[in-house]
């Protein structure tokens, strides 16, 4: 099982709180991701409830991070079960609920808004809404997080692009591969860097699989959704474009003198956006679970704030504001927290002044675990 980075345990995690500059205010693609899949999270649940539904249905959401999205998927999966046994006539299920994410996530704003999130689901389903108990689950989906055969619904959304840490290769202390004033693969980047974030990948990728085959019943069901590629092109616009504006505005700051050339060339993101063929080739290798489904959809490039068309400054300054609630931790751990308004304004102006424009590709996945 791949070894999961205790230094990325502590310092990946999205921007916390509820402030103008936090990733539950800065999310909106994010949710547009889980509102867009939400046909094939239908399928996959509906599958399950016709199957063979316990009396307690046991549901784990991997990389739940903190703000509204983080209950979203929850509300959908217990709405259904809860819509399809009304219709079928059977009592309702109880539900337990694990949310995951790495230990420094804000967990505490999460469970504040629990007891509005159970008022809710009692207000929208109905009063016989069976009983919904919530725990936190801190650590890596990389590796294993609950006891053998106990799930029965995962899901992950927004998660799975990003690794257990930077390739190994990027950070080899004797010989490291420098990716050149790049902070995430690029066009430039050399092949040896882009194999590098593959290979992390799918290690990953197979390791994840491994874990939940272990924790997922006969049966059971798990929805991915997560951003990748549709072409075998390791640098489209589509995954690069917008990491490649960031790498651009550090290049300037350290123009400027704001940070060392060399404090850059060893900083480096740990997302990948996989190609689908090797999203398929690795659940076939896995062997554990079988591919239901998987639908592509695409996002207009100026969906940052959501799903409204804007003019080109107005989408820089949201997702300015999106890629500082998602790399604040990181930036901050590596460079220190005095080059963020700077480097974000250069972000901003970088992004405005470019005619580029990419889709964002969201590949969503159903799978069922097979029978053991």
């Amino acid at each position: 099982m791949e070894k999961v980075s205790k230094e990325m345990q502590q310092v990946l995690h999205m921007k916390g709180g509820t402030e103008d500059a936090s990733y539950a205010k800065n999310s909106k693609l994010q949710a547009g991701f889980i509102s867009r899949s939400k046909p094939i999270l239908v399928q996959a649940v509906v599958d399950l409830c016709d199957a063979n539904l316990p009396d307690c249905v046991v549901i784990a959401d991997l990389g739940c991070s903190s703000g509204p999205n983080s209950l979203l998927p929850i509300s959908e999966i217990t709405s259904i079960i809860y819509k399809r046994c009304s219709e079928r006539c059977r009592l309702q299920p109880e539900y337990m609920v694990f949310l995951n994410d790495l230990p420094a996530n804000d967990f505490n704003t999460v469970f504040k808004s629990l007891i509005a999130f159970q008022e809710k689901m009692k207000a929208q389903n109905g009063q016989d809404f069976g009983a919904c108990y919530v725990a936190g689950v801190p650590g890596s989906f990389h590796g294993r997080l609950f006891p053998s055969k106990t799930l029965h619904f995962v899901h992950s959304s927004s998660s799975l692009h990003w690794l257990s840490q930077v390739p190994p290769e990027l950070t080899d202390k004797e010989n490291p591969l420098i990716n050149k004033g790049k902070i995430c693969i690029s066009k430039t980047s050399s092949p040896a860097v882009i194999n590098a974030y593959r290979n992390q990948f799918l290690k990953d990728f197979s390791s994840f699989l491994k874990s939940r085959s272990e924790e997922v019943v006969s049966g059971g069901r798990m929805v991915l959704i997560f951003a990748g590629r549709i072409t075998a092109d390791p640098s489209p616009d589509e995954s690069c474009l917008t990491w490649d504006y960031l790498g651009l505005a550090f290049q300037d700051l350290v123009s400027q003198g704001l940070i060392e050339e060399g404090k850059l060339d060893t900083y480096n993101t740990p997302f990948y956006a996989p190609y689908i063929g090797d999203v398929r080739g690795e659940i076939e290798n896995e062997g554990s679970f079988a591919l239901d489904k998987l639908v592509i959809t695409t996002f207009p490039w100026d969906s940052y704030g959501g799903e409204k068309k804007n003019n080109r400054l107005t989408t820089a300054r949201a997702a300015a504001k999106m890629m500082r609630a998602v790399n604040d931790s990181m930036i901050t751990s590596h460079f220190g927290d005095g080059i963020m308004d700077p480097l974000f304004e250069r972000f901003i102006e970088i992004m405005a002044a470019d005619t580029k424009e990419a889709e964002h590709v969201i590949p969503a996945v159903s799978l069922i675990r097979k029978d053991r």
